[in-house]
């Protein structure tokens, strides 16, 4: 075990982002100064290369609250709209009961104070027929917060969206053209401030008139850290989306209008222009012609959330959800131009190319844009339509400075809210002076149990709707809409780097499948968590392909492939996944003229193999083969392959087999194993098995569950032909693809349906040593968590 502890402990290299801009200027308005995208510049094909890293630690979660159910109004279409309970927040009533509040979009405030939710408010109720949350994905009773005085005052803020005869009967402060839903901003004067349920008076402060659907008024807040007496207690934030309009208009550079800005107002004051809320001297542009004093930054698609960082300046952080690629999270100062819709993230957007995103011009400083300190890129499947959602989307979250987890401290800890991944950044390294990105660690998540789970486990779909909340001692909430569910943040736990796979394996690892990780875009295909990204599909099954059933500690979910329907003859509607494409799949290069090639992975057989009724007139008969993992050829029609790892009949009996093909059309080698193949892979049990092609040696070899298979070579001479001087490689063609659990990804028929699960497959585009196979079974099986 040694030499295992020894491999598990060694370090992995923090890769930096490319450097971004650098430190912001004073800005600028003129959209003359605005440079345009010179097609000169060649697009950016991978805008942000270096993926979050794997942490060293989890969090630990407990569940914490349910919501009951709750509906939209008016019938909601879209799927993403229905949910549990859509509730987006959890923050903590600053009056030192230890109230929680919790808003749904759907229309009520929730109050938890140590049992069940307990409503608040109805603002659904207040606001009347024209309450809207049934069209847009932030639509509704967007937020809450509470005056730093409400144990006085008893006022506190909502904002929530109207449609309907509003838009004809009530006119906003501003508005786009032609509007379809209003945000209005709505200051609550409790009767009682301790009371659980809300009485008293409520009077509208702010209403804005947007054009579409998404990127209305996100989040408002007051500065939990400042003090009376300082310049910003007592003044409230809005983040106001661009209404969708930036990807094709300069809205969000405006500064007459207040649509991509951040808002920054005086709800006590009475200087604005309709007299309802007061105009700070102090924000950026009060004596600027033609702007408006309430704008504090501006240049924002989506401004989601934003906090403040109590410690170390009070630096304001936002969570930016982008149009093209960039999920960032920017410091935002007074003043400050996150260049949207000229740029997205550091990188220049083009609105006559939505497709590509390029690199700055070399005088970009002159333009003044504040770029951010953490971003990470969408990385969705090879041919998925650029035009498309990929399915993530920043939630912004908070930097700890809570007590109980001393292992999270300075952490800015953050989620794609669509996916349900959690991450954080260092505070410390989040610094506009040097224009580089923080470099982002991927949290692991496991129950109160230690078990290791992830959000979508715990939220029951694939699209967790994920929100961040804290409490004013500073510890951390995580909710998910998709079942109205909150769990707090209860520990933190050590875990390796990579604890799914042996770190001297990761540099090879081309493509690695857990069945773990759906394209929440399109839950029927998984992504690839190796160095290529090749996606696959899941074929015939989609999604419910997916089980909850790992193969070893901290695994969750598993492949299950089958045969539907045993009484068709050679029906072709059996579960299977992979990826074809008859001109060789690019992504797959690493296997183009290899020396070697190893696929390793889990697999239980689940039912009756092989799978009865091939077709054949024969009464009993079976299929000749049971179909397991194979990476095809640069040649195949869907069938032929570089490197597999089944069960086909050698003679009479079916044996477990590596099967490989050096050269593309040439004759391929079997290596069959001796032993009974059901001794090897019984009934309902997990085993991990190993394949490897030497294709310079003309070798290869079997593994069970770490240990050598003993076998023979099916085929006699050099079917391989590695005659002469070597070396000797495969074929320089890229591979056509990967098959699992049959043949034929392509779906044009199936030869080999197996009745079986599988779960992470491995496909390296080298040998890997026996001690390496042993140590990868070990790892995982042996594992603490």
């Amino acid at each position: 075990m040694f030499l295992l502890v020894a491999v598990l402990a060694a370090p992995q290299a923090l890769a930096r982002t490319p450097d971004a801009a650098g430190e912001s200027r004073t800005p600028t308005t003129s959209q003359t100064d605005t440079p345009t995208t010179t097609q000169a510049d060649a697009p950016v094909t991978d805008p942000i290369p270096q993926d979050p890293v794997p942490s060293t630690f989890g969090l630990t979660l407990a569940e914490f609250a349910g919501f009951p159910k709750s509906e939209p109004v008016p019938p909601p279409t879209d799927r993403r709209l229905m949910r549990q309970a859509r509730i987006n927040y959890l923050g903590e009533i600053p009056d030192g009961s230890g109230r929680k509040f919790v808003p749904d979009l759907n229309g009520t405030m929730y109050i938890l104070n140590g049992g069940a939710p307990q409503p608040y408010l109805d603002v659904r109720a207040e606001a009347g027929p024209d309450f809207f949350s049934g069209r847009g994905l932030g639509s509704g009773f967007g937020f809450v917060t509470f005056h730093p005085e409400f144990a006085k005052n008893g006022i506190f803020y909502t904002v929530h969206t109207e449609a309907f005869d509003a838009l004809q009967a009530k006119t906003p402060d501003w508005t786009q053209p032609n509007p379809i839903l209003h945000s209005v901003v709505t200051e609550w004067t409790a009767e009682d401030p301790s009371a659980n349920t809300f009485k008293g008076t409520h009077r509208e402060v702010l209403r804005l008139g947007f054009a579409g659907l998404t990127h209305a008024v996100q989040q408002i807040d007051f500065n939990p850290a400042a003090k009376r007496g300082d310049e910003d207690y007592g003044l409230l934030y809005l983040a106001a989306g661009d209404g969708g309009l930036g990807v094709s208009s300069n809205v969000p550079q405006d500064l007459s209008v207040p649509f991509g800005k951040i808002l920054r107002i005086d709800p006590m004051g009475r200087s604005s222009a309709n007299g309802k809320y007061g105009v700070p001297r102090s924000n950026p542009f009060v004596n600027k012609a033609g702007a408006l004093g309430e704008i504090y930054a501006y240049g924002m698609r989506d401004p989601h959330r934003f906090s403040w960082d109590a410690r170390a300046g009070n630096r304001l952080f936002l969570g930016h959800i982008g149009e093209h690629a960039i999920e960032a999270v920017y410091e935002v100062r007074a003043g400050d131009n996150l260049g949207w819709s000229e740029r997205e993230g550091p990188f220049v957007f083009d609105k006559n190319d939505r497709c590509h995103l390029y690199p700055l011009p070399p005088d970009d400083e002159k333009n003044g844009y504040t770029y951010p300190v953490a971003a990470y890129d969408h990385d969705p499947p090879a041919g998925w339509p650029c035009t498309r959602d990929s399915g993530h989307a920043i939630s912004g979250g908070f930097v700890y400075r809570g007590h109980r987890l001393p292992g999270l401290q300075g952490k800015y800890v953050f989620a794609d809210l669509v996916d349900g991944r959690v991450f954080y950044a260092n505070a410390g390294e989040m610094h506009r002076k040097d224009g580089r990105l923080a470099t982002i660690y991927e949290l692991k998540i496991f129950d109160p149990e230690g078990r290791r789970v992830t959000m979508r486990d715990l939220a029951g779909d694939a699209r967790v709707d994920l929100r961040i909340g804290t409490d004013l001692a500073g510890e951390l909430y995580l909710l998910a809409k998709a079942n109205g569910k909150i769990w707090k943040v209860t520990g933190t736990r050590l875990v390796p780097p990579t604890p799914d796979v042996l770190p001297t394996l990761n540099r090879n690892l081309i493509a690695f499948y857990d069945f773990e990780h759906p394209f929440v875009a399109s839950t029927g295909v998984e992504l690839d968590q190796g160095s290529s990204g090749t996606a696959i599909t899941l074929v015939n099954g989609g999604a419910a392909m997916r089980v909850k059933d790992g193969a070893y500690p901290g695994s969750n979910s598993a492949l299950q492939t089958q045969q539907v329907n045993p009484t068709v003859k050679g029906g072709n509607d059996d579960w299977k996944a992979g990826v074809y494409s008859a001109t060789g799949v690019p992504s797959l290069h690493a296997f183009n003229g290899v020396k070697g090639a190893t696929i390793m992975g889990w697999v239980k057989m689940t039912g009756q193999n092989p799978s009865p009724n091939p077709g054949s007139a024969t009464p009993g008969a079976t299929y000749g083969a049971i179909g397991l993992v194979g990476l095809l050829s640069g040649d195949s029609d869907g069938h032929a392959v570089r490197a597999l790892l089944e069960l086909i009949k050698v003679g009479d009996e079916m044996r477990l087999v590596a099967l490989g093909r050096r050269v593309d059309g040439g004759a391929s080698q079997t290596f069959a194993a001796n032993e009974d193949w059901h001794k090897l892979l019984p009934l309902n049990e997990w085993v991990f098995l190993t394949a490897t092609f030497d294709y310079d040696k003309g070798t290869m070899k079997l593994y069970r569950n770490g240990e050598p298979i003993d076998g023979f070579y099916v085929v006699p001479g050099d079917p391989w032909e590695i005659g002469g001087e070597g070396p000797h490689y495969a074929s320089p063609t890229d591979p056509r693809g990967i098959k699992i659990g049959g043949s034929f990804p392509q779906n044009t028929r199936e030869g080999n349906p197996c009745n079986c699960r599988m779960d992470s497959l491995m496909f390296l585009d080298r040998v890997v040593t026996p001690i390496e196979v042993k140590l990868q079974y070990l790892m995982v099986t042996k594992a603490p968590w």
